[in-house]
């Protein structure tokens, strides 16, 4: 079985939910998904789906190149379904694959889009989920609008500070269902997230947010959890996507202490930080 193309991305979570108001925003953090395009076929787990036959058939109606017999190989340190954004990543990272395997040289803007148009295509998002998208292939947090194609879909973006520790609380199967109309109802929770946002506070902004997912799934179990969190040295805290994984963001100094009040609480917890200019910079050396 020979290697064709090996694509990566990020893992990420949300500083604004695109439900809530209609834009979105998300960061990458770094955890990676390397996904490896394969001569040969291959079944790949925990794909229900069929995102990667989707990637695929997108990648195919574009008229791009590609081998008429192939499969793939999925190596990830994301946990799935906790909304950390690991179908965006592994669309990114397959789309990566076969692009680099057909020397396509396609931009960050048409991965982007194809990604989008891959998991509408699998029915695994409700938003397109162009902002989780950014988040999985670049540094840095991105406002945007999901209707949008990806070169006119930035309306905002930025990078956070440097050495910050994020701990990823979590919990399971997700257990409330997803309701626009929940959404909708705690617009204005939102709306005090994206003036976050915009006056330049992206953390105040996911914990605002945070505030507004749970209010909207009926998750207080999160936002009790947030609360400790936020009174023991969290700079900020929030459900991620739609849960019901808990992102929390602190100093190092702080981190063990947090860690442990996750794990008191009945969570796992995953340690790691966001995705910066330096990060990767740190990592192609």
């Amino acid at each position: 079985m020979t290697v064709l193309g090996i694509g990566t991305a990020n893992g990420g979570i949300s500083i604004l939910h695109a439900l809530g108001l209609g834009k979105g925003c998300s960061v990458g953090v770094d955890l990676l998904t390397t996904v490896s395009l394969l001569d040969e076929p291959s079944t790949v787990e925990e794909d229900d789906h069929g995102l990667l036959d989707a990637v695929l058939a997108c990648w195919r109606s574009a008229k791009l190149p590609s081998a008429d017999v192939c499969g793939w190989s999925v190596e990830s340190e994301l946990p799935v379904g906790q909304g950390l954004k690991s179908s965006s990543s592994v669309a990114c990272a397959a789309l990566r694959a076969l692009n680099e395997s057909a020397w396509a040289g396609l931009s960050d803007n048409e991965i982007a889009d194809l990604a989008v148009a891959a998991q509408r295509r699998a029915k695994c998002t409700l938003t397109g989920s162009m902002d989780d998208v950014w988040a999985a292939l670049c540094p840095g947090w991105k406002l945007v609008d999901p209707v949008r194609t990806a070169s006119e879909s930035v309306l905002l973006e930025g990078e956070l500070e440097q050495g910050l520790t994020v701990l990823l609380g979590l919990r399971g199967e997700r257990k409330s269902t997803i309701e626009l109309g929940s959404f909708n109802q705690h617009h204005q929770i939102f709306e005090r997230a994206l003036a976050s946002l915009a006056s330049g506070s992206p953390l105040e902004a996911l914990s605002v947010n945070g505030m507004a997912v749970a209010a909207a799934t009926d998750d207080f179990e999160a936002l009790r959890i947030c609360n400790l969190c936020i009174a023991t040295g969290a700079i900020a805290a929030g459900i991620s996507g739609s849960g019901p994984a808990i992102a929390v963001v602190c100093y190092p100094q702080d981190s063990q202490t947090l860690f442990s009040n996750l794990s008191d609480s009945g969570l796992e917890v995953i340690s790691t930080r966001f995705v910066t200019s330096e990060t990767i910079s740190e990592e192609a050396f």
